[in-house]
């Protein structure tokens, strides 16, 4: 990399490079403030343990190489010195450091080379991921720049003194140097402090977004509304700081009349035309609305037969929506079906049937390039022992078949998710017939079939919830009720807790992280704002009443997920988050009244 700075009446501009078995190498042109202490020109410094592991600093008389050498014995920090030049002198230079395994070499001002030949040699490899760098300084007040820099260029596996040296000036050789920082300032008149040329073109602007055409040149924009300071770049606000989001409270936003009671919403978009949410209602008819200024409006009506839950998924360019639908149609039939969304008509239309038993939900998903879709059948009859069917997309007859039968009991809710290169399902099992104490199962896509990787020990298991947090992988269950045909049921049998459990890579099974008390829990649903993840629990029922508060859950790291928001609820039974230009909203659906509420997440 290469760069210029230039601090008081004192300057320096230094260039490092990495050549070698080394992979990169920065080139650092600087100047030198007036100070006579230790400054950073820059550093990288690990993300966690605050090390540095990587850093150039300089004295009058001395310039620092540093970096982080570890073996099996430790970690410890090796400096490369080197004497005598007479950097303070009020002038620019420009030094080019080759850094190789066992060698360090500084030119300064296209000169002689110093060579020196360390005893610890710099490492063939250095990790920097999760590494932050810090120009003209080492992230502390010690130590901090005191001038200003020109030029900073990352040159990788090559020594940049070719391509500098030799120069008519070499004190002020570029090699990298932004248009409007290529002027030097203009020498004062009196006592008049140092004029900058690129000083009278910066400008910020407030208010709405401005333009950014190449016509504006060097142009700031702050944000005031999202507290975020932009820079105009390439005819693109480039983003250069900003706040960071935190959800400060919860408003509702909309009261969304249905057409009956509602057991399940799917929030979707189709690009190019908008964002749209599909409500599964019990009785004849559910109904897609679509976002349009702010709120959702209906937007079309389609026929269901107690309908549990919606799917939307994609083939190529094809738009589906499946229903569950857990009743009989008029000649009782029991069927669930898939629509496809028409872009001549820009409506859904009815594309496949398939029989189906009492279905509560359907998941899709894609395998090795192939299309999926599996069906959560819950009984048949009053048999809850029976199979779910996982049907394979067919691209020659563009319909979808039978590919695979799993046993399931009172199945409710099918989950897939991926974990590096492996396939999962996991089922949430409610009844067996006598009792709501069954096991659910996740299963592993091996050789062309899923098979059996882990089984839960579950209460009316009604939802399964999978979410990451950097590289840790969850699953969340929600337990509905805790029954036994032979025990009387009691009303604390729905107050009762769920479970996040959390994969444990090195054992290759899930184990148990966290329980958290709910009431008849039915649904949960992960979301992110700005840096901070949160659960929200559906809680529908504590054996007396349906009028109980659902909770949002926040991230604590250590402490798991904590309690933040209690929102009154009314036979709650799905949550759904989703983001517009306008924010972001959480919206829940009613199994027990013909109303659902959008909920605007007010961040601060």
């Amino acid at each position: 990399g290469c760069g210029t700075f230039k601090g008081c009446n004192k300057t320096l501009a230094s260039c490092l490079t990495k050549d070698g078995s080394a992979e990169n190498a920065p080139l650092v042109p600087s100047a030198l403030p007036h100070s006579l202490k230790n400054e950073y020109l820059f550093s990288l410094l690990a993300e966690e343990r605050d090390t540095l592991l990587l850093g150039l600093r300089y004295s009058p008389t001395q310039l620092h190489f540093l970096f982080l050498t570890e073996d099996l014995a430790g970690a410890w920090q090796t400096r490369v010195s080197f004497q005598s030049l007479g950097l303070v002198d009020s002038q620019w230079h420009t030094l080019i450091l080759a850094v190789s395994q066992g060698s360090f070499s500084l030119t300064m001002d296209c000169g002689l080379p110093m060579d020196i030949m360390a005893d610890v040699p710099f490492p063939p490899t250095l990790s920097v991921r999760g590494a932050q760098f810090f120009i003209g300084s080492r992230k502390r007040t010690k130590g901090l720049f005191t001038g200003l820099i020109r030029q900073l260029v990352l040159l990788p596996g090559s020594d940049a003194t070719p391509r500098l040296c030799p120069s008519r000036n070499a004190r002020l050789t570029e090699l990298s140097i932004p248009q409007v920082l290529k002027r030097l300032p203009e020498k004062p008149e009196d006592n008049e402090v140092l004029k900058y040329p690129y000083e009278a073109d910066m400008k910020v602007t407030l208010g709405s977004r401005p333009p950014c055409t190449k016509a504006e040149g060097v142009q700031f924009w702050f944000d005031a509304a999202q507290k975020g300071l932009y820079l105009c770049a390439d005819s693109q606000w480039v983003s250069v700081l900003t706040a960071k989001t935190k959800l400060d409270y919860v408003e509702e936003h909309q009261r969304l009349h249905t057409n009956s009671e509602t057991l399940g919403i799917e929030v979707f978009n189709i690009p190019g035309v908008g964002l749209f949410a599909a409500t599964a209602n019990r009785k004849a008819r559910s109904a897609i609305y679509k976002w349009t200024d702010g709120k959702f409006v209906s937007y079309q009506n389609i026929a269901t037969h107690q309908a549990q839950s919606w799917r939307h998924f994609t083939i190529g360019k094809k738009i589906f929506l499946a229903v569950a639908n857990f009743g009989p149609n008029e000649r009782g039939q029991e069927f669930s079906a898939i629509y496809k969304w028409s872009p001549r008509k820009l409506k859904f239309t009815l594309y496949q049937k398939i029989s189906t038993h009492s279905a509560r939900d359907w998941e899709a998903f894609e395998v090795d390039g192939e299309h999926f879709l599996v069906v959560a059948n819950h009984r048949e009859g009053d048999n809850h022992n029976i199979d779910s069917v996982v049907y394979r997309w067919n691209p020659s007859s563009q319909l979808f078949e039978a590919n695979q039968s799993i046993a399931t009991s009172g199945a409710y809710d099918w989950e897939f998710f991926t974990v590096g290169p492996y396939s999962f399902l996991v089922v949430a099992n409610t009844f067996n017939g006598t009792s709501t104490q069954v096991q659910s199962h996740l299963y592993i896509w091996l050789v062309g079939a899923f098979q059996l990787f882990q089984s839960f020990l579950t209460f009316g298991a009604a939802d399964w919830e999978v979410f990451h947090i950097g590289e840790r992988v969850f699953l969340a269950v929600a337990n509905s009720h805790s029954y036994d045909v032979q025990m009387q049921a009691q009303n604390d049998s729905y107050v009762l807790s769920s479970v996040i459990y959390e994969l444990n890579v090195t054992a290759q099974t899930f184990v148990k992280f966290q329980d958290i008390p709910t009431c008849s829990a039915l649904d949960w649903e992960f979301f992110s704002v700005g840096e901070d993840h949160f659960l929200v629990v559906a809680n529908s029922f504590d054996g007396n009443t349906f009028s109980v508060n659902s909770i949002i859950y926040r991230w604590q790291g250590y402490e798991g997920f904590v309690a933040v928001h209690k929102l009154p609820t009314f036979g709650c039974r799905d949550w759904e988050a989703f983001n517009t230009t306008s924010g972001s909203y959480l919206i829940y659906s009613s199994a027990k009244e013909p109303l659902s509420r959008v909920l605007k997440l007010r961040t601060g």
